[in-house]
């Protein structure tokens, strides 16, 4: 099964879901913009829409997807509007872009019950909403901070 999650740089939110057992895969890429097939350096402009995302291959078997929501959540200020640390634009908004209608309830339940937790003092930003085409991130963005020597 596919998640796709934006939140902040794409270099950490893929290096935290790859090395969560029942996820298959991730690739890193761009969503949500309105250009076709974009590049880093048209993604950074802000002019595109796009948000830098992880998209996920799960096992279901070993991973919900609730539990993917969880590292989601606890891994990012979710209250935090276009930034994540010192990362400011559109890009790095956070967003959960669901593949279908059970994936939509769960992760609406979900940031439900972060609001009503009393964890944050300031609301929820997070954006819910279908996935639209998700386009892969150049090679030298996938698992960067593995070939780095960073994870």
């Amino acid at each position: 099964m596919k998640a796709t999650f934006a939140a902040g740089c794409f270099w950490h939110v893929e290096d935290l879901f790859r090395k969560t057992k029942g996820v298959k895969s991730t690739q890193v890429g761009y969503i949500g913009g309105n250009l076709a097939n974009p590049t880093y350096e048209e993604v950074c402009s802000d002019k595109t829409g796009h948000a830098e995302a992880v998209e996920i291959d799960y096992d279901p078997n070993e991973i919900s997807y609730d539990e993917l929501l969880e590292l989601f959540w606890n891994n990012h200020d979710p209250t935090s509007l276009n930034r994540q640390g010192p990362d400011i634009g559109i890009q790095y908004r956070s967003s959960i872009f669901f593949h279908d209608e059970s994936q939509k309830q769960i992760a609406q339940k979900s940031k439900e019950k972060l609001e009503s937790s009393g964890k944050f003092s300031k609301k929820v930003v997070t954006e819910i909403k279908p996935s639209p085409e998700f386009y892969k991130a150049e090679e030298y963005h996938q698992k960067y901070f593995q070939k780095h020597g960073i994870s």
